[in-house]
């Protein structure tokens, strides 16, 4: 009788199982309509007025990389989870243009699941910003985090270098591109080499350490800090960054910081694994055993100078 018990019990978490693995890849089915065209450069149509198939490029904005939606966060919602339902008739109705975009907050605000990654702090930050501020709230989630495309850049499988890079491909998509920054702003943006100029080695700070560690304060309760400062109060003191105490150690390495001092015992394990700081890649122990070698060379210079005195005396 227990064993049918079982057996019942495992058909139903199968047909569950089976039942829900079959709405999620036919909602995975059913983004390949919409990635039809949206997921190429161009898009070809039958236009009922010529009696022709039309063939039209697609505006780059409104072009998804199907690729990077399978691999991001969102790869198995479906496209009309977060647009209208209308969209599924082409052409689309020009209205549809203004329908209002959900944001992060609308989906994991109070949730639960997600709260460890604190997204209330982060929406505070956010409002605190010079993004938020300046942009008269034309500035949203989606103008840094592509909704098709999002992936955690904060992985332990990723290395510091790549995170380095996701992190702050995000901030040039819109500072280092005129078109998307035109969105938010009449300026024009700035080349970044130039109102960098008075940073040394521009390249390898570029490569090794994000934007964000430097224009942002650090918030312990969140992952990344959303409050983006002012350019006059950015951090410009190369002593916070190259020394033992780091403000990297609470920032950039913080979300791994605490399994790679378990693993290898040193107080700044993850920038001596990962990555080279001048002034910042020091180990008490390796100064203990540094100072212990050099106290051992000098004594033994005392004592071959001392033995050599005394047996010039002798002679």
């Amino acid at each position: 009788m227990v064993n049918k018990y079982k057996l019942v019990i495992l058909c139903l978490f199968a047909c569950l199982f089976l039942g829900g693995s079959q709405s999620i890849a036919q909602d995975v089915a059913d983004n390949g309509k919409c990635l039809k065209c949206h997921g190429q450069v161009f898009y070809e149509y039958d236009n009922e007025w010529t009696g022709q198939v039309d063939r039209k490029p697609l505006n780059p904005f409104h072009h998804i990389d199907s690729v990077k939606m399978h691999q991001s966060v969102h790869k198995m919602f479906a496209c009309i989870d977060c647009h209208s339902m209308d969209y599924e008739t082409f052409p689309h109705d020009g209205e549809l243009r203004l329908e209002a975009k959900y944001t992060c907050m609308d989906c994991h605000g109070g949730d639960d699941t997600y709260a460890k990654y604190n997204f209330e702090g982060i929406e505070e930050a956010f409002m605190e910003s010079v993004h938020f501020q300046a942009s008269e709230e034309r500035f949203n989630c989606w103008s840094c985090h592509d909704a098709h495309g999002y992936e955690l850049a904060l992985r332990n499988d990723k290395s510091i270098v790549e995170v380095v890079e996701l992190s702050n491909n995000m901030c040039l998509s819109c500072h280092d591109n005129k078109f998307k920054y035109g969105l938010i702003s009449d300026d024009q943006p700035k080349q970044i080499n130039e109102i960098h100029a008075w940073l040394p080695n521009q390249d390898s700070h570029f490569k090794k350490v994000r934007c964000v560690d430097c224009h942002t304060n650090v918030q312990k309760d969140v992952l990344v800090s959303h409050n983006i400062l002012p350019k006059e109060k950015a951090l410009k003191n190369c002593v916070q960054c190259h020394s033992a105490n780091s403000v990297l150690m609470e920032s950039l390495y913080a979300y791994r910081a605490k399994e790679s001092r378990e693993s290898s015992g040193f107080l700044n394990a993850v920038i001596l694994n990962e990555g080279y700081m001048i002034g910042a890649n020091r180990n008490q122990t390796l100064n203990n055993i540094s100072i212990g070698i050099f106290s051992l060379m000098i004594l033994g210079l005392l004592v071959h100078l001392i033995l050599r005195f005394i047996l010039i005396k002798k002679k």
